[in-house]
């Protein structure tokens, strides 16, 4: 038939303009990664720091020609620091833009709505900053490139007890975050049997402004440290007011202290307090000192926190797994970043083990004269 005569010439065109490599294929086109971070609203100083880092790693890989031949797509949204954002956006990842893998998110409970979207796609995501063990819980496709609550709590309550001498302790804990009632439950035990006491606990919410009444209660019950496991903004205010009530123990958060902020907001009043966190640019590592020198390049001369440094290694570790996968299939994909080892990034050396979790150090950093400055490092 006259028809199928030319359906059969058509088919044998575009054979023709295929062989010639005229006519482009899925596999040639830009590999799509996506981002998911709170870019503003109250979480924003996690968000943008490790958005920055993630850029840096994607202009640099491009620069050098991509992966697999193939240039790399970032594809950015911000989840405004509002509940139930973060899974709206999983979900346009997997049915609009089609990415091959996920960044984010720093706030464990953004990476929580995330996560159960991506592993029923089997789209693999990598945490940048989310401590809370449950996170990578969710499944088989769910990794993360930071330490885990369990192994902060645990360097926090070894801090309190061997640099600072500490022997009654008291927890402010935050019970509506679920990183804050993780990490303040590993310290209360490992404080313990390491010889401490948790003398008193005092509970807050997300977005509290007035700690007096808890920490009125804290100075009558005479502790000599107090331990906060909630975000930098509160730890502000509460160093404020503790200081105001003439608290003057040391006070020390996790790695949910670590921004600008917290020296903006608390001035003098957080001079000497300590926190946890992933890595310092103090470090003389020559990795961590040479992703110091491309960021300020960079980003007009700022110099980078440990959070941006874990968005630079999250967005290198997928890229170096893509090269060793040879291909985007996400089962291969997901192989690749499962067998991790001795990966080497600016916050050190990364192995993914069995669990998809990040084996790596802990830095405790503290303020001094306005700065951010090194104390000292935790191995696992």
């Amino acid at each position: 038939m006259a028809h199928s005569a030319g359906v059969c010439g058509i088919v044998l065109a575009f054979a023709a303009l295929l062989s010639l490599g005229v006519v482009a294929s899925a596999d040639e086109g830009p590999i799509k990664i996506g981002q998911y971070g709170a870019f503003s609203g109250k979480e924003a100083s996690f968000g943008t720091a490790a958005h920055k880092g993630v850029i840096l790693a994607f202009d640099e890989a491009n620069a050098a020609g991509g992966v697999l031949g193939r240039k790399l797509e970032l594809v950015a949204e911000d989840n405004q620091s509002k509940a139930g954002e973060s899974a709206t956006i999983a979900k346009k990842f997997v049915s609009r833009d089609k990415v091959v893998a996920v960044l984010g998110g720093n706030v464990s409970v953004n990476s929580l709505e995330a996560a159960p979207i991506l592993q029923n796609a089997k789209i693999p995501m990598v945490a940048i900053s989310s401590t809370n063990p449950r996170v990578t819980e969710m499944g088989s496709y769910i990794f993360r490139v930071c330490f885990i609550d369990p192994f902060q709590g645990a360097v926090l309550a070894k801090f309190a007890l061997a640099t600072l001498h500490a022997k009654r302790a008291a927890i402010l804990t935050s019970v509506s975050n679920p990183y804050s009632v993780g990490i303040s439950k590993v310290f209360r035990e490992k404080f313990t049997v390491g010889g401490g006491e948790i003398t008193i606990e005092q509970k807050h919410s997300e977005g509290d402004k007035d700690f007096r009444a808890q920490l009125t209660a804290i100075k009558a019950a005479g502790v000599d440290c107090i331990f906060h496991s909630s975000n930098y903004t509160e730890g502000a205010l509460i160093c404020i007011q503790a200081r105001q009530l003439g608290l003057n123990v040391p006070i020390f958060g996790g790695d949910a202290w670590e921004a600008p902020q917290l020296i903006e907001i608390g001035g003098a009043a957080v001079e000497g307090t300590y926190y946890s966190t992933h890595a310092s640019p103090d470090s003389t590592a020559p990795e961590m000192q040479n992703f110091i020198k491309k960021f300020r390049a960079r980003w007009n001369g700022e110099t980078p926190d440990s959070i941006a440094a874990l968005g630079y290694d999250a967005a290198q570790l997928v890229f170096d797994a893509l090269r060793r996968a040879g291909t985007t299939e996400s089962a291969k994909l997901r192989e690749a970043i499962a067998t991790t080892k001795d990966f080497s990034g600016a916050t050190g050396r990364i192995t993914i083990d069995k669990d998809r979790n990040a084996t790596k150090s802990a830095v405790i950093l503290t303020v001094k004269d306005g700065k951010f400055a090194y104390v000292e490092t935790v191995n696992p």
